[in-house]
Protein backbone atom coordinates (compact mmCIF):
# COMPACT_ATOMS: atom_id res chain seq x y z
CA UNK A 1 0.00 0.00 0.00
CA UNK A 2 2.85 2.40 0.91
CA UNK A 3 4.44 1.80 -2.45
CA UNK A 4 1.16 2.68 -4.16
CA UNK A 5 0.85 5.91 -2.16
CA UNK A 6 4.41 6.96 -2.99
CA UNK A 7 3.73 6.33 -6.67
CA UNK A 8 0.49 8.29 -6.43
CA UNK A 9 2.16 11.32 -4.76
CA UNK A 10 4.79 11.38 -7.49
CA UNK A 11 2.45 10.55 -10.36
CA UNK A 12 2.27 12.62 -13.54
CA UNK A 13 -1.50 12.81 -13.11
CA UNK A 14 -1.22 14.55 -9.73
CA UNK A 15 1.44 16.94 -10.98
CA UNK A 16 -0.68 17.73 -14.03
CA UNK A 17 -3.78 18.42 -11.91
CA UNK A 18 -1.88 20.74 -9.59
CA UNK A 19 -0.14 22.56 -12.42
CA UNK A 20 -3.35 23.04 -14.41
CA UNK A 21 -5.78 23.28 -11.49
CA UNK A 22 -7.49 26.24 -13.15
CA UNK A 23 -8.68 24.06 -16.01
CA UNK A 24 -9.14 20.76 -14.17
CA UNK A 25 -12.89 21.25 -13.42
CA UNK A 26 -13.54 22.01 -17.09
CA UNK A 27 -11.66 18.86 -18.13
CA UNK A 28 -13.65 16.76 -15.66
CA UNK A 29 -16.86 18.37 -16.86
CA UNK A 30 -16.04 17.57 -20.50
CA UNK A 31 -14.96 14.09 -19.47
CA UNK A 32 -18.28 13.40 -17.78
CA UNK A 33 -20.19 14.74 -20.77
CA UNK A 34 -18.22 12.77 -23.38
CA UNK A 35 -18.37 9.62 -21.29
CA UNK A 36 -22.17 9.62 -21.43
CA UNK A 37 -22.41 10.71 -25.06
CA UNK A 38 -20.19 7.80 -26.13
CA UNK A 39 -21.65 5.12 -23.89
CA UNK A 40 -25.34 5.78 -23.19
CA UNK A 41 -28.02 4.50 -25.53
CA UNK A 42 -31.51 3.60 -24.29
CA UNK A 43 -32.76 4.24 -20.80
CA UNK A 44 -33.93 0.65 -20.19
CA UNK A 45 -30.63 -0.94 -21.23
CA UNK A 46 -28.89 -2.67 -18.33
CA UNK A 47 -25.64 -0.81 -18.94
CA UNK A 48 -27.38 2.59 -18.89
CA UNK A 49 -29.28 1.75 -15.71
CA UNK A 50 -26.11 0.58 -13.98
CA UNK A 51 -24.14 3.66 -15.04
CA UNK A 52 -26.86 6.08 -13.91
CA UNK A 53 -27.10 4.29 -10.56
CA UNK A 54 -23.30 4.41 -10.17
CA UNK A 55 -23.21 8.11 -11.04
CA UNK A 56 -25.93 8.89 -8.48
CA UNK A 57 -24.43 6.68 -5.77
CA UNK A 58 -20.89 7.97 -6.28
CA UNK A 59 -22.12 11.58 -6.27
CA UNK A 60 -23.85 10.99 -2.92
CA UNK A 61 -20.75 9.37 -1.42
CA UNK A 62 -18.43 12.09 -2.73
CA UNK A 63 -20.64 14.87 -1.36
CA UNK A 64 -20.49 13.20 2.04
CA UNK A 65 -16.71 12.84 1.90
CA UNK A 66 -16.20 16.40 0.65
CA UNK A 67 -18.36 18.05 3.29
CA UNK A 68 -16.64 16.21 6.13
CA UNK A 69 -13.15 16.96 4.83
CA UNK A 70 -13.16 20.50 6.31
CA UNK A 71 -13.54 18.98 9.78
CA UNK A 72 -10.34 16.98 9.42
CA UNK A 73 -12.33 13.75 9.48
CA UNK A 74 -10.04 12.12 6.92
CA UNK A 75 -6.75 13.29 8.43
CA UNK A 76 -4.20 10.48 8.74
CA UNK A 77 -6.41 8.18 6.68
CA UNK A 78 -6.17 6.82 3.17
CA UNK A 79 -8.77 9.35 2.02
CA UNK A 80 -6.71 12.38 3.08
CA UNK A 81 -4.52 12.03 -0.01
CA UNK A 82 -7.54 12.33 -2.29
CA UNK A 83 -9.31 15.28 -0.65
CA UNK A 84 -8.18 17.71 -3.36
CA UNK A 85 -9.97 15.57 -5.94
CA UNK A 86 -13.37 15.52 -4.21
CA UNK A 87 -14.53 18.78 -5.90
CA UNK A 88 -13.39 17.43 -9.27
CA UNK A 89 -15.30 14.19 -8.71
CA UNK A 90 -18.42 16.17 -7.83
CA UNK A 91 -17.91 18.18 -11.01
CA UNK A 92 -17.60 14.98 -13.03
CA UNK A 93 -20.77 13.40 -11.62
CA UNK A 94 -22.77 16.63 -11.94
CA UNK A 95 -21.67 16.80 -15.58
CA UNK A 96 -22.28 13.10 -16.24
CA UNK A 97 -25.79 13.09 -14.77
CA UNK A 98 -26.95 16.35 -16.33
CA UNK A 99 -25.55 15.36 -19.75
CA UNK A 100 -27.24 11.95 -19.48
CA UNK A 101 -30.57 13.65 -18.84
CA UNK A 102 -30.01 16.02 -21.76
CA UNK A 103 -29.35 12.99 -23.99
CA UNK A 104 -32.56 11.24 -22.89
CA UNK A 105 -34.74 14.35 -22.79
CA UNK A 106 -33.58 15.43 -26.24
CA UNK A 107 -35.28 12.34 -27.65
CA UNK A 108 -38.58 13.47 -26.14
CA UNK A 109 -38.51 17.22 -26.60
CA UNK A 110 -40.01 18.89 -29.64
CA UNK A 111 -40.42 22.61 -30.29
CA UNK A 112 -43.34 22.71 -27.89
CA UNK A 113 -44.00 23.90 -24.38
CA UNK A 114 -42.00 21.01 -22.91
CA UNK A 115 -38.82 22.57 -24.25
CA UNK A 116 -38.69 24.81 -21.17
CA UNK A 117 -37.70 21.94 -18.88
CA UNK A 118 -35.17 20.76 -21.44
CA UNK A 119 -33.63 24.24 -21.44
CA UNK A 120 -33.27 24.08 -17.65
CA UNK A 121 -31.22 20.91 -18.07
CA UNK A 122 -29.14 22.55 -20.79
CA UNK A 123 -28.48 25.56 -18.56
CA UNK A 124 -27.53 23.23 -15.72
CA UNK A 125 -25.20 21.34 -18.04
CA UNK A 126 -23.44 24.53 -19.21
CA UNK A 127 -23.50 26.22 -15.80
CA UNK A 128 -21.81 23.17 -14.33
CA UNK A 129 -18.54 24.48 -15.79
CA UNK A 130 -18.81 27.56 -13.56
CA UNK A 131 -19.63 25.63 -10.37
CA UNK A 132 -15.92 25.25 -9.75
CA UNK A 133 -15.98 28.79 -8.39
CA UNK A 134 -18.76 28.02 -5.92
CA UNK A 135 -18.62 24.28 -5.40
CA UNK A 136 -17.98 24.96 -1.69
CA UNK A 137 -21.37 26.67 -1.42
CA UNK A 138 -23.42 24.03 0.35
CA UNK A 139 -26.75 25.59 -0.59
CA UNK A 140 -25.77 25.30 -4.26
CA UNK A 141 -24.37 21.80 -3.82
CA UNK A 142 -27.52 20.35 -2.32
CA UNK A 143 -29.88 22.26 -4.61
CA UNK A 144 -28.20 20.84 -7.73
CA UNK A 145 -27.98 17.44 -6.07
CA UNK A 146 -31.71 17.37 -5.33
CA UNK A 147 -32.66 18.48 -8.85
CA UNK A 148 -30.52 15.73 -10.36
CA UNK A 149 -31.81 13.20 -7.84
CA UNK A 150 -35.44 14.04 -8.63
CA UNK A 151 -34.78 13.66 -12.34
CA UNK A 152 -32.93 10.38 -11.71
CA UNK A 153 -35.88 8.79 -9.92
CA UNK A 154 -38.36 10.23 -12.44
CA UNK A 155 -36.47 8.20 -15.06
CA UNK A 156 -35.74 5.14 -12.98
CA UNK A 157 -39.04 4.33 -11.23
CA UNK A 158 -41.13 4.03 -14.46
CA UNK A 159 -38.43 1.85 -16.04
CA UNK A 160 -38.24 -0.50 -13.05
CA UNK A 161 -41.98 -0.69 -12.40
CA UNK A 162 -43.03 -0.51 -16.11
CA UNK A 163 -45.71 1.92 -14.95
CA UNK A 164 -46.13 5.55 -15.87
CA UNK A 165 -48.69 7.83 -14.23
CA UNK A 166 -48.96 10.96 -12.08
CA UNK A 167 -48.87 8.72 -9.01
CA UNK A 168 -45.57 7.18 -10.14
CA UNK A 169 -44.14 10.66 -10.73
CA UNK A 170 -45.15 11.84 -7.25
CA UNK A 171 -43.72 8.67 -5.68
CA UNK A 172 -40.45 9.35 -7.52
CA UNK A 173 -40.41 12.85 -6.07
CA UNK A 174 -41.03 11.63 -2.52
CA UNK A 175 -38.24 9.06 -2.78
CA UNK A 176 -35.84 11.70 -4.08
CA UNK A 177 -36.88 14.16 -1.38
CA UNK A 178 -36.40 11.53 1.33
CA UNK A 179 -32.94 10.52 0.06
CA UNK A 180 -31.79 14.12 -0.22
CA UNK A 181 -33.03 15.09 3.24
CA UNK A 182 -31.41 11.98 4.73
CA UNK A 183 -28.04 12.92 3.18
CA UNK A 184 -28.33 16.55 4.34
CA UNK A 185 -29.23 15.58 7.89
CA UNK A 186 -26.43 12.99 8.04
CA UNK A 187 -23.84 15.56 6.92
CA UNK A 188 -25.30 18.20 9.21
CA UNK A 189 -25.04 15.91 12.24
CA UNK A 190 -21.55 14.62 11.37
CA UNK A 191 -19.96 17.91 10.30
CA UNK A 192 -19.46 20.85 12.70
CA UNK A 193 -18.18 23.02 9.82
CA UNK A 194 -21.43 22.40 7.91
CA UNK A 195 -23.46 23.44 10.95
CA UNK A 196 -21.50 26.70 11.04
CA UNK A 197 -21.90 27.39 7.32
CA UNK A 198 -25.59 26.76 6.78
CA UNK A 199 -28.92 27.40 8.43
CA UNK A 200 -30.69 24.05 8.29
CA UNK A 201 -34.13 25.67 8.07
CA UNK A 202 -33.06 27.81 5.11
CA UNK A 203 -31.56 24.82 3.30
CA UNK A 204 -34.63 22.62 3.88
CA UNK A 205 -36.89 25.45 2.69
CA UNK A 206 -34.79 25.71 -0.49
CA UNK A 207 -35.07 21.98 -1.16
CA UNK A 208 -38.84 22.01 -0.55
CA UNK A 209 -39.16 24.99 -2.93
CA UNK A 210 -37.35 23.08 -5.69
CA UNK A 211 -39.61 20.10 -5.02
CA UNK A 212 -42.70 22.31 -5.38
CA UNK A 213 -41.25 23.97 -8.50
CA UNK A 214 -40.75 20.64 -10.30
CA UNK A 215 -44.24 19.45 -9.36
CA UNK A 216 -45.64 22.74 -10.63
CA UNK A 217 -43.90 22.11 -13.95
CA UNK A 218 -45.46 18.65 -14.05
CA UNK A 219 -48.93 20.03 -13.21
CA UNK A 220 -48.75 22.48 -16.12
CA UNK A 221 -47.39 19.71 -18.38
CA UNK A 222 -44.06 21.42 -18.91
CA UNK A 223 -42.05 18.23 -18.34
CA UNK A 224 -41.62 15.77 -21.21
CA UNK A 225 -43.16 12.36 -20.41
CA UNK A 226 -39.87 10.51 -20.04
CA UNK A 227 -38.98 7.70 -20.39
CA UNK A 228 -41.28 7.88 -23.44
CA UNK A 229 -39.83 9.51 -26.55
CA UNK A 230 -41.19 10.38 -29.98
CA UNK A 231 -38.75 8.88 -32.49
CA UNK A 232 -40.73 9.68 -35.66
CA UNK A 233 -43.64 11.95 -36.50
CA UNK A 234 -44.71 12.28 -40.15
CA UNK A 235 -47.72 13.63 -42.02
CA UNK A 236 -48.27 11.22 -44.92
CA UNK A 237 -50.43 10.51 -47.96
CA UNK A 238 -50.88 6.90 -46.98
CA UNK A 239 -49.70 4.34 -44.48
CA UNK A 240 -49.91 0.62 -45.09
CA UNK A 241 -49.02 -2.20 -42.73
CA UNK A 242 -47.97 -5.62 -44.03
CA UNK A 243 -46.81 -8.08 -41.46
CA UNK A 244 -44.48 -6.22 -39.15
CA UNK A 245 -43.57 -3.53 -41.68
CA UNK A 246 -45.16 -0.11 -42.12
CA UNK A 247 -44.87 1.56 -45.53
CA UNK A 248 -45.25 5.34 -45.29
CA UNK A 249 -45.61 7.57 -48.38
CA UNK A 250 -45.04 11.26 -47.77
CA UNK A 251 -43.65 14.44 -49.29
CA UNK A 252 -40.01 14.64 -48.27
CA UNK A 253 -38.52 17.91 -47.11
CA UNK A 254 -35.48 19.63 -48.57
CA UNK A 255 -32.20 18.13 -47.38
CA UNK A 256 -31.05 21.26 -45.55
CA UNK A 257 -34.13 21.12 -43.27
CA UNK A 258 -32.60 18.33 -41.23
CA UNK A 259 -34.85 18.65 -38.16
CA UNK A 260 -38.05 17.57 -39.99
CA UNK A 261 -38.41 14.83 -42.58
CA UNK A 262 -41.76 15.80 -44.17
CA UNK A 263 -42.87 18.95 -45.96
CA UNK A 264 -45.23 21.13 -43.95
CA UNK A 265 -47.23 22.09 -47.06
CA UNK A 266 -49.48 19.09 -47.70
CA UNK A 267 -51.05 18.71 -51.15
CA UNK A 268 -54.52 17.38 -50.37
CA UNK A 269 -57.07 16.14 -52.89
CA UNK A 270 -60.75 15.77 -51.97
CA UNK A 271 -61.81 12.32 -50.71
CA UNK A 272 -58.24 11.40 -49.76
CA UNK A 273 -57.00 10.67 -46.26
CA UNK A 274 -54.40 12.55 -44.30
CA UNK A 275 -52.29 10.18 -42.20
CA UNK A 276 -50.18 10.86 -39.13
CA UNK A 277 -47.54 8.20 -38.52
CA UNK A 278 -45.66 8.15 -35.24
CA UNK A 279 -43.09 5.92 -33.60
CA UNK A 280 -42.86 6.17 -29.81
CA UNK A 281 -40.00 4.66 -27.83
CA UNK A 282 -40.93 3.15 -24.46
CA UNK A 283 -38.95 0.95 -22.07
CA UNK A 284 -39.45 -2.81 -22.25
CA UNK A 285 -42.88 -4.00 -21.04
CA UNK A 286 -44.17 -0.48 -20.36
CA UNK A 287 -47.70 -0.15 -21.74
CA UNK A 288 -49.32 3.20 -22.32
CA UNK A 289 -52.17 4.86 -24.19
CA UNK A 290 -51.11 7.47 -26.75
CA UNK A 291 -53.33 10.11 -28.35
CA UNK A 292 -53.06 11.95 -31.63
CA UNK A 293 -54.77 15.26 -30.91
CA UNK A 294 -55.79 16.86 -34.21
CA UNK A 295 -56.07 20.67 -34.07
CA UNK A 296 -56.92 23.35 -36.64
CA UNK A 297 -56.00 27.03 -36.40
CA UNK A 298 -59.06 29.30 -36.68
CA UNK A 299 -57.84 32.51 -38.30
CA UNK A 300 -60.98 34.39 -37.21
CA UNK A 301 -60.65 33.67 -33.50
CA UNK A 302 -56.84 33.28 -33.75
CA UNK A 303 -57.05 30.12 -31.64
CA UNK A 304 -56.30 26.45 -32.09
CA UNK A 305 -59.50 24.42 -32.12
CA UNK A 306 -59.62 20.79 -31.03
CA UNK A 307 -60.96 18.66 -33.89
CA UNK A 308 -60.54 15.11 -32.60
CA UNK A 309 -58.55 12.87 -30.25
CA UNK A 310 -57.65 9.49 -31.74
CA UNK A 311 -55.76 7.04 -29.55
CA UNK A 312 -54.02 3.69 -29.57
CA UNK A 313 -52.04 1.53 -27.16
CA UNK A 314 -48.27 1.16 -27.24
CA UNK A 315 -45.97 -1.41 -25.65
CA UNK A 316 -42.29 -0.74 -25.09
CA UNK A 317 -39.21 -2.73 -25.97
CA UNK A 318 -38.59 -2.03 -29.65
CA UNK A 319 -35.39 -0.09 -30.39
CA UNK A 320 -37.01 2.12 -33.03
CA UNK A 321 -40.21 2.63 -31.08
CA UNK A 322 -43.77 1.34 -31.18
CA UNK A 323 -45.33 2.33 -34.49
CA UNK A 324 -48.88 3.49 -35.07
CA UNK A 325 -50.96 5.88 -37.13
CA UNK A 326 -54.24 7.74 -37.30
CA UNK A 327 -55.96 9.41 -40.25
CA UNK A 328 -58.77 11.77 -41.22
CA UNK A 329 -60.57 12.52 -44.47
CA UNK A 330 -62.87 15.25 -43.22
CA UNK A 331 -60.24 17.91 -43.71
CA UNK A 332 -60.40 21.58 -44.66
CA UNK A 333 -57.72 24.11 -45.68
CA UNK A 334 -55.53 25.91 -43.20
CA UNK A 335 -52.87 25.38 -40.54
CA UNK A 336 -53.06 22.05 -38.70
CA UNK A 337 -51.08 20.33 -36.01
CA UNK A 338 -51.24 16.94 -34.35
CA UNK A 339 -50.00 16.70 -30.79
CA UNK A 340 -48.69 13.28 -29.79
CA UNK A 341 -49.63 13.11 -26.11
CA UNK A 342 -50.25 10.74 -23.23
CA UNK A 343 -53.65 10.37 -21.59
CA UNK A 344 -52.37 12.79 -18.94
CA UNK A 345 -51.86 15.26 -21.83
CA UNK A 346 -48.07 15.29 -21.51
CA UNK A 347 -46.62 16.22 -24.89
CA UNK A 348 -44.19 13.90 -26.67
CA UNK A 349 -44.10 15.97 -29.83
CA UNK A 350 -46.04 18.16 -32.26
CA UNK A 351 -46.44 17.54 -36.00
CA UNK A 352 -47.26 20.74 -37.92
CA UNK A 353 -48.55 20.98 -41.47
CA UNK A 354 -50.60 23.19 -43.78
CA UNK A 355 -53.45 21.81 -45.88
CA UNK A 356 -53.97 23.09 -49.43
CA UNK A 357 -56.96 21.60 -51.26
CA UNK A 358 -56.72 21.58 -55.04
CA UNK A 359 -57.51 18.72 -57.45
CA UNK A 360 -54.72 19.92 -59.72
CA UNK A 361 -52.06 19.89 -57.00
CA UNK A 362 -49.58 17.05 -57.18
CA UNK A 363 -47.45 15.86 -54.26
CA UNK A 364 -43.90 17.21 -54.27
CA UNK A 365 -40.88 14.95 -53.84
CA UNK A 366 -42.95 11.89 -52.84
CA UNK A 367 -41.01 9.07 -51.21
CA UNK A 368 -41.86 5.71 -49.66
CA UNK A 369 -40.15 4.67 -46.46
CA UNK A 370 -40.43 1.45 -44.52
CA UNK A 371 -40.47 1.32 -40.74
Amino acid sequence: MKRFLVQYRNSKFRRFIRKHGKYAPLLFFIGGFLFDVLTLGRIDRTYDLVMLCLHMTNLSITLYLYNLADDGTWNNTFLERFEEYFPLAIQFFFGALSSAYVIYFSRSVSLSKTVSFFLILMVLLVANEFLKQRISNKYLQFSVYFFLSFTFFAFMIPVVTTKMSPQVFFISGFISLGCTLALIILIYVMSPSTRREIHIGKLLSLIISIYAFINLFYYFRLIPPVPLALDEGIVAHYVEKKGDTYTVAYEKNDTFIFWRDHRTKFSFKPNENVYIFSSVFAPTDLEKSILHRWKWFNEESLEWELVEDIGYEIKGGRDDGFRGYTYKNNIWPGQWKVEVITTEELVLGVIDFEISIDENLEPVNMVERKF
